[in-house]
């Protein structure tokens, strides 16, 4: 079965951190993000993916390469000028075959049964299966009990689901996407549902879900990630017997740690040295910086 992993978009919200790498490469826990979301595709019988790319492209085709360091064969569509989700998809329009497919936002990280929807879109007939979940402040999709979806609202209302950034998609849904241009998917489905066309909902619960789109949800992401540890640290670590760590923090590859450092809550990325006696708390520190000074609240 083939997918979409959408990665093109600026990551504005999570700027500094997206100034010189994309989204899709941003390291939670130590993996870049689509490394997990990657992961997570073919665990659900996913052998073919698509990524779009256009913020620092180069990297992620760098990265994905031809994916089989990953076990499944990957493609990268770059966007000179970024297409927005509809367009995004609708631009990869010869990689589908005639069965459905998978799209899913390049920060989502979770843990949900995606098969069973599958099942359910098949089952369904439906022209497009959006996976819903009950997710405030985000809850803007109205269903009924027939699991039609009956309006993608602006706002988040009280008896409505939010969207998980995973949707199950028919090859026709590419005939109502404009070529060549920015559109969203959003508004697609919003033109299909007037038209009175099988938009319908799987609805999940009881899984784990997170939306890394900004600063505080990612460094919400990394806390997770440490599965109930105090620390993670990434291969090749130097760290001084006299370091002390607060709460929890997450080191990367070649991180190096001087006499009497302290480090709480806080996200160190690949080659990061803290020196002699600074203390860093509640701060994310990119790669290749040097720490002389302390840290409280700040990306460095």
């Amino acid at each position: 079965m083939k997918a979409m992993i959408l990665a093109a978009g600026l990551g504005t919200r999570l700027r500094p951190l997206t100034l010189e790498r994309p989204k899709a490469l941003i390291p939670v826990g130590n993996r870049p993000m689509i490394d997990r979301v990657i992961g997570y595709l073919k665990g659900h019988g996913i052998n073919e993916l698509m990524v779009n790319a256009h913020h620092h492209h180069e990297q992620i085709v760098a990265h994905l390469c031809t994916g089989r360091s990953f076990g499944v064969k990957i493609g990268v569509k770059v966007e000179p000028e970024i297409l927005g989700t509809g367009g995004g998809i609708g631009n990869t329009r010869g990689f589908w075959d005639d069965g459905p497919f998978v799209v899913m936002n390049g920060d989502i990280l979770t843990d949900m049964d995606l098969g069973r929807a599958l099942e359910a879109h098949e089952r369904g007939g439906n022209l497009a299966t959006l996976i819903l979940h009950d997710c405030p402040p985000f809850n803007q999709i109205l269903i009924n009990e027939h699991l039609d979806i009956m309006e993608i609202g602006a706002k988040a209302r009280p008896g409505r689901l939010a969207f998980t950034g995973i949707h199950i998609v028919d090859p026709e849904v590419l005939t109502h996407i404009p070529e060549g241009r920015f559109s969203t998917i959003i508004d697609c489905y919003r033109k299909l549902i007037n038209r009175g066309r099988p938009i319908r909902a799987y609805v999940s619960g009881g899984h784990y879900w997170r939306d890394v789109g900004t600063v505080e949800s990612y460094v919400s992401a990394n806390r997770e990630a440490l599965g109930g540890s105090q620390t993670m640290r990434g291969p090749g670590c130097r760290i001084d017997g006299s370091v002390r760590f607060g709460d929890w923090a997450v080191m990367g590859r070649e991180t190096i740690l001087e006499q009497g450092v302290e480090i709480q809550r806080s996200i160190l990325w690949d080659g990061v040295r803290v020196k002699k006696g600074v203390k860093v708390v509640d701060s994310i520190v990119m790669s290749h910086r040097e720490v002389r000074k302390g840290l409280v609240g700040e990306i460095l």
